[in-house]
């Protein structure tokens, strides 16, 4: 059975049982105590607590999921991804073991469905579960002696939850596994977990009955498509093994799963795979969180490339091949190919860029680990921190020369440093907060605001310090609460746009709400007690700024027209990668691999203004999201949408799935004036724009500047501008030029004074010196003179228009020694902000901090003197 089969059957199986059929959760969920969606279970949080309205008691889903935790397995086992794709089906106080362990035996089992042989079956319980036990032996009929009792730590969700903890819903669970024909290794293809107690402190009698039992199962997609293929490997199945074989061709070694290089090529599979998904859902490399994790998979895979003998980028080119293999379940992937492949690409350059710059301080390393065999975990750090080595190639390439890396000491100055912590590993899921006390009592927040700016409502939760609190009566309190009430016309912050600020009121109370968030279906408006008290049930007045909505309504209407706008000027590939939009300001993230040019600004803006001008009619509609999408609205990848959807639609030109504050008629928006263009991150621009009041202010303040010009100048035109200050720079390079052939002359003389007085060591003379107002050129001409007169190391500097210009330069027959002018001026680029490097001989660096010039020169002497005194 085909991959996409598989998934398709296992849907359709549990549509049959009743289940709803759930689309995917997005890889990166709103949950905070996740960084990736890890299983199928993670969506129905609040299900599984009881909290809010059950619109289903039972459901289904095929969850795309990312894990890190076994990495170093990816690639060397049978079945470790870290993408991967999870069959669930979950009960919420429906059905419970005996329907989840018939249903799995029948899917498993019946020609119908995937036909396996149950002879080849056996499954685990948990130790004292007789229920399940007593299930699979008297009504599955299974053979006692295929049914093993397993401990906490492999039979229990969470794994050790009655001994080690955390509190909350957990319960025993139910493996099933797969012995292949010929006696190979047995696969675990579906866990029943059986969500029936609340854990409550330390043992004993710890685990209390829980009032509502649920089930969550999961299938792994493709280890069951391993088994029903025939194939040792999740790797070898019908949507892996093409990718892995695209990776040798693009490797120009051919793949093959026992080959020399085949478990690199299924680790560069697997995280190009995870990485295309993530990028995608605009999860970008990044240094931090989920970005931090994309970085690191896609440069592990790159090191992996590397290590076989690509030195230049390949792996974008396998997006296509990953696109094609998951077309069927995420036709979406289509629409971002190329700027995936782009971001990839990028990414690839600069750590590849990153390796070549670090193989001289690798070098050195190797030099000093030849006695103890060991290169020093405080070595291997500094390769990962200052060069951006992976641990990973630091060890790969020590190998090559037979040494080892002291790994423990490396991790321990990770962890020291907070790039190893616990931030970002899943705390508990079903671990309840003070927001889920106030949903299980009041529910959701009802908004109005699409239709008002002010409205009675009632307070149903007051947080303070992370607490709920009864009452608030401390006026002027430092640290920031949060009302929430049950109905607001306060916009909360999504989907780009800002939350809005205001108040709410009563006789003898007011509250300035400085911002709204929300937490799922619950607003919380943000900020500080300014006269009276509040209380639980308390009525107030919720008042939006309705200046401040205007201008951000100005704002987002035109994010939508300059969405269109973009990617009509500069095509379907202009996706969008994010967005802010505030009071008349926009800022709007987007796939784009190169600045855009000076015309293209212009026809965008020119473009915006003439829907403006036009008055197109902006209209909101609530559909289903397929019918949504059917009808063309544009989506945000990597948001997750509801089942009805609002569409904004303007004009016959745009229509995009958004849950923000519009105008009625794009003339509302006034004036549109695009002031910045600018990278973000690799493969992505960005454009600020101003609207309305605040785009005619920003022309009228360039109109003044330009006016003060104008009288500076003495010129009675704009259009004498320009011709007036080429004049002035000319003027100022003619002036510099006699200034620097004025130095020139005097040169020979400075020479030999700096000859005259410079320290030596040996027969070197080491020169350290600060020029005044000379160029570059004036710097490179001392030092060829000083190389030239006698053996030399030289360090000069210059301030230039505010920045330093720094400049070494090393006698040719003392390179062969190991002096580097190089590494000389990089020493002394730190100390001025800057960076640089070059040949052996002659190097130059820059720097912004002129202050510090003093002390760089004196670093790059100090070099020059540590490496001469070797």
């Amino acid at each position: 059975m085909k991959t996409d089969d598989l998934r398709d059957a296992y849907l359709d199986f549990f549509t049959e049982k009743g289940c709803v059929r759930r689309p995917s959760d997005v890889l990166v969920p709103n949950d905070p105590t996740v960084l990736f969606t890890p299983a199928g279970m993670n969506q129905f949080k609040n299900q599984f607590l009881g909290i809010g309205q059950l619109e289903f008691s039972k459901a289904t889903t095929c969850q795309k999921c990312l894990r890190t935790g076994d990495i170093s397995n990816v690639g060397v086992t049978a079945y470790h991804h870290t993408f991967f794709e999870m069959l669930g089906n979950f009960s919420f106080g429906d059905y419970f073991k005996k329907e989840a362990i018939h249903w799995a035996w029948e899917f498993l089992t019946t020609k119908k469905w995937l036909g396996l042989d149950p002879d080849r079956l056996t499954v685990t319980v948990y130790l004292d579960d007789d229920e399940a036990f007593n299930i699979w032996e008297k009504e599955i009929g299974l053979d006692p002696k295929r049914i093993s009792r397993e401990d906490e730590y492999e039979n229990f969700w969470p794994a050790g939850a009655p001994t080690d903890g955390p509190d909350g819903v957990c319960g025993p669970c139910s493996e099933i596994y797969y012995h292949p024909p010929g006696g190979g290794k047995c696969v675990e293809i579906w866990n029943l977990v059986f969500t029936q107690f609340n854990r409550v402190g330390s043992p004993p009698d710890n685990l209390r009955p829980l009032p509502m039992k649920n089930i969550d199962t999961g299938m792994g997609l493709e280890r069951t498509a391993s088994t029903l293929q025939g194939v040792e490997s999740n790797f070898e199945i019908d949507t892996l093994k093409p990718l892995c074989e695209t990776v040798g061709e693009v490797l120009g070694s051919k793949y093959t799963y026992a080959g020399e290089h085949g478990r690199a090529m299924r680790r560069i599979a697997d995280h190009v795979r995870a990485v295309t998904m993530c990028v995608h859902e605009n999860v970008l490399p990044d240094n931090k969180e989920q970005g931090y994790v994309v970085r690191q998979l896609l440069r592990r895979a790159v090191l992996e490339s590397y290590l076989i003998g690509k030195q230049e980028p390949v792996l974008h080119t396998l997006v296509p091949k990953v696109v094609e293999m998951l077309s069927k379940p995420y036709p979406e992937l289509k629409e971002t190919t190329q700027s995936v492949q782009e971001a990839i690409r990028e990414e690839e350059s600069a750590f590849l860029d990153t390796i070549e710059r670090g193989l001289n301080r690798f070098n050195k390393c190797l030099d000093n680990a030849k006695s103890s065999g060991v290169i020093p975990g405080e070595e291997a750090f500094h390769l990962h921190t200052t060069d951006g080595f992976l641990y990973e190639l630091t060890e790969a390439l020590a190998a090559k020369h037979n040494l080892k890396v002291d790994r423990s000491g490396f991790e321990t100055l990770m962890e020291e440093h907070g790039i190893i912590s616990n931030a970002g590993k899943q705390k508990s899921v079903m671990a309840e907060g003070p927001l889920d006390a106030i949903r299980k009592t009041s529910g959701n927040t009802e908004f109005l605001g699409y239709d008002s700016t002010e409205a009675t409502a009632k307070v149903v939760g007051i947080i303070a310090e992370k607490q709920l609190v009864e009452e608030l009566n401390e006026v002027g309190h430092k640290d920031l609460v949060a009302i929430v009430l049950d109905r607001t016309p306060f916009y909360a912050e999504s989907g780009g746009q800002v939350g809005d600020v205001g108040t709410l009121t009563a006789e003898g109370i007011e509250f300035d709400v400085q911002d709204t968030q929300k937490d799922g279906e619950l607003w919380l408006h943000i900020g500080h007690l300014k006269k009276g008290k509040i209380g639980i049930d308390q009525e107030l007045v919720a008042t939006v700024d309705a200046d401040r909505r205007d201008g951000i309504s100005r704002a987002h209407s035109a994010t939508h027209i300059m969405h269109h706008a973009l990617r009509t000027t500069l095509g379907e590939g202009a996706t969008q990668r994010g967005s802010k939009v505030q009071q008349d300001e926009l800022r709007f993230d987007f796939a784009h691999k190169r600045p855009l040019t000076a015309e293209e600004l212009t026809v965008i803006e020119d473009i915006v203004n003439t829907y403006i001008s036009e008055g197109a009619s902006v209209s909101t509609k609530m559909l289903p999201i397929a019918e949504a999408r059917e009808a063309g609205a544009m989506a945000l990848f990597g948001e997750k949408y509801p089942d009805f959807v609002r569409v904004v639609s303007m004009g016959d030109f745009s229509k995009e799935l958004c849950g923000g504050i519009h105008l009625t008629n794009t003339g509302q928006v006034g004036m549109f004036k695009v002031i910045a263009e600018e990278p973000v991150a690799k493969g992505v621009r960005r454009l600020v724009a101003y609207t309305g009041e605040k785009a005619i202010s920003e022309v009228r303040a360039k109109e003044a500047v330009l006016k003060e010009v104008m009288s500076e100048l003495k010129v009675g035109s704009t259009d004498e501008v320009v011709r007036k200050i080429q004049q002035l720079q000319n003027d100022l390079k003619d002036a510099k030029r006699k200034l620097s052939d004025q130095m020139r002359q005097s040169i020979g003389d400075d020479v030999n004074d700096l000859l005259a007085k410079a320290e030596k060591i040996g027969d070197v003379s080491l020169i350290a010196h600060q020029l005044d107002n000379v160029d570059k050129d004036v710097l490179r001409d001392y030092a060829d003179r000083l190389r030239k007169k006698t053996k030399a190391v030289v360090i000069l500097a210059t301030e230039i228009d505010g920045r330093v210009a720094l400049l070494a330069g090393v006698t040719s027959e003392l390179t062969k020694q190991g002096i580097n002018a190089s590494n000389c001026v990089k020493a002394a680029a730190k100390l001025v902000q800057g960076g640089g490097g070059g040949r052996p001989d002659l190097a130059e660096a820059g720097g912004k901090d002129p202050a510090g010039i003093s002390k760089a020169l004196e670093a790059g002497l100090q070099y020059y003197r540590e490496q001469l005194q070797k």
